[in-house]
């Protein structure tokens, strides 16, 4: 057993949530607490909904670890899927932390750099401006579009990704933001970049791609975001030697 708010602490400056900022609805850190004070088995979700805290009821875990957590919606009254949600954390006495762009932008167990690693880029530098900081990776691979495309696939177990095939067919220079990142692409580009890989994108990104000559790979939202919540939970069982369980509830998106 680990003393929760001792394990919130870690958390708190292992991801540095004090210094990475983040929308308001983000509220990174401890979202939920409980009122058993410890935690013996963690689970970890991309997403904090009714399926994965029932999950996490379900494998018995005391504290839910997840990317995106309750708040993006700001102020709200406790009614309807909002209140089940809550409610069914607080009858399970499941705690539940939240970590949105501090667990993006880890150098360690951070989505980008975790994928990157995945991929075989060897990393660079920053870059992708957002909330006055950089959350995404850059980094150099030299092969072909359409093998940086399976390697993608592989890396993140998924059957299939959309192409906006508007680069080089030859792959030199590779932007990572998980998740909705088809924002980036114009400052992929100014960064000299001829690939970005991200989750999803407007559709008017289409055009972006296809006007600044960039690649671009949407590989999902939710499956560019897998990785580093469980990495997260692995380095806690590494530390505090808590099991933990990953709860997949794929969103398609």
């Amino acid at each position: 057993m680990t003393n929760l708010h001792e394990l919130v602490a870690y958390l708190d400056e292992y991801l540095r949530v004090g210094q990475v900022r983040d929308a308001p609805g983000a509220l990174n850190g401890l979202q939920v607490d409980s009122t058993r004070g410890a935690v013996a088995r963690v689970a970890a979700a991309v997403d904090a909904c009714a399926a994965t805290i029932r999950l996490a009821a379900d494998a018995g875990a005391d504290l839910l670890l997840v990317h995106h957590g309750l708040f993006w919606g700001g102020l709200r009254p406790l009614t309807g899927p909002f209140h089940r949600r809550v409610t069914a954390l607080a009858t399970s006495n499941i705690a539940l932390y939240s970590s949105h762009l501090p667990l993006d932008c880890h150098a360690e167990v951070g989505n980008n750099a975790l994928l990157a690693r995945r991929l075989g880029v060897t990393l660079r530098g920053a870059f992708g401006s957002t909330e006055g900081q950089e959350i995404g990776v850059w980094g150099e691979l030299d092969v072909a579009r359409t093998e940086l495309v399976a390697a993608v696939q592989g890396a993140l177990a998924i059957d299939a990704v959309r192409v906006l095939p508007f680069g080089p067919s030859r792959v030199h220079r590779v932007g990572i933001v998980t998740g909705a990142g088809g924002g980036f692409i114009g400052q992929a580009a100014a960064a000299g970049l001829d690939t970005l890989v991200t989750g999803e994108g407007a559709h008017w990104t289409f055009f972006d791609a296809e006007e600044l000559s960039v690649n671009v790979i949407y590989a999902g939202h939710y499956a560019t975001e897998t990785l580093g919540v469980q990495a997260l939970a692995a380095h806690v069982q590494a530390r505090f030697g808590l099991p933990w369980v990953f709860l997949d509830h794929p969103t398609g998106l």
